[in-house]
């Protein structure tokens, strides 16, 4: 394929997603993925048509709906890619979904990124030939000539994890092997529980760290990594039963999930067997 040059100001002549610069300089976005400020920059632009539609709440605030399959075709990727995007967002704040049950889209808030920023950072673009709202660039302060070691280690991540690539070969490993759509149909208020279940799991099993700490105890990184390969749709089900039934304060929510997920094999046998046994001893249900 042979492209031409541009020449001029023909460039100007198309319309274009824009994605604020803010989410690449603002260090409160430094660790957002390049597709979630991607998705944000389209989501923007959906803000200009659900505005000519009149499309506000009863307290001014502008919604858009754009569903999942949307986001998969416009950035072509599967549907826990799109799931796991817009979740990011909500992670950072940057969107809101309001969900509205019986089959029908989410109504999604895009949420301004500036609010908090000095208003002198902030400036509109005042030509623009997309049909979004006007938006806005964070102008940076210059930095220092000089750049010491500490700004570095103030940017250094405590727990280190692999590249992108092997994030997402994790990612697709275990929304197959826990059979992540089956459980959204089944446990549907569960949605958010699941998801976060599946990031713990990538996350843990994408460190570089050579111990993890599970339960008080420090064990092998590979030890944990290949008892969590070993967990498919039941072990997480237990997992979720576990979780509804606990009335106890958890004091470290990421510990006790990791901890639950890595004995799911070995306890999951015996919690069903004694469940059983106790409701034996009762008497069953009904009677």
């Amino acid at each position: 394929m042979t492209l031409d040059y541009f020449y001029g100001q023909s460039g100007e002549l198309f319309s274009y997603f824009r994605i604020p610069k803010a989410l690449f300089h603002d260090c409160r976005f430094r660790q957002l993925s390049t597709d979630a400020r991607t998705l944000y920059g389209i989501l923007l632009d959906r803000m200009s048509l659900s505005v000519k539609n009149g499309w506000l709440d009863e307290q001014g605030r502008v919604y858009i709906i754009y569903t999942v399959r949307e986001v998969q075709e416009s950035l072509c990727c599967a549907e826990h890619k799109a799931v796991k995007l817009f979740r990011e967002l909500e992670d950072f704040n940057l969107i809101e979904r309001k969900r509205r049950g019986l089959g029908r889209p989410s109504l999604i808030y895009v949420k301004d990124f500036s609010s908090g920023l000095p208003k002198a950072q902030v400036q509109n673009c005042p030509n623009s030939n997309s049909g979004a709202a006007e938006s806005a660039i964070l102008v940076q302060p210059k930095p220092q000539a000089n750049k010491t070691d500490k700004n570095k280690t103030e940017w250094n991540d405590p727990d280190p994890i692999y590249s992108g690539g092997i994030r997402e070969q994790l990612e697709d490993y275990f929304y197959q092997a826990l059979e992540v759509d089956l459980l959204l149909r089944l446990c549907p208020d569960d949605e958010d529980t699941i998801y976060q279940i599946v990031d713990l799991l990538v996350d843990t099993c994408s460190t570089k760290r050579k111990m993890l700490r599970i339960a008080g105890d420090d064990k092998p990184a590979e030890v944990v990594r290949s008892r969590l390969k070993k967990l498919n749709a039941d072990h997480i089900r237990f997992v979720l039963d576990f979780l509804a039934e606990n009335t106890a304060p958890v004091r470290n929510m990421k510990q006790y999930l990791l901890a639950m997920l890595y004995n799911a094999p070995t306890t999951m046998n015996l919690y069903y067997q004694n469940k059983t046994n106790h409701d034996f001893a009762r008497g069953s249900p009904g009677r």
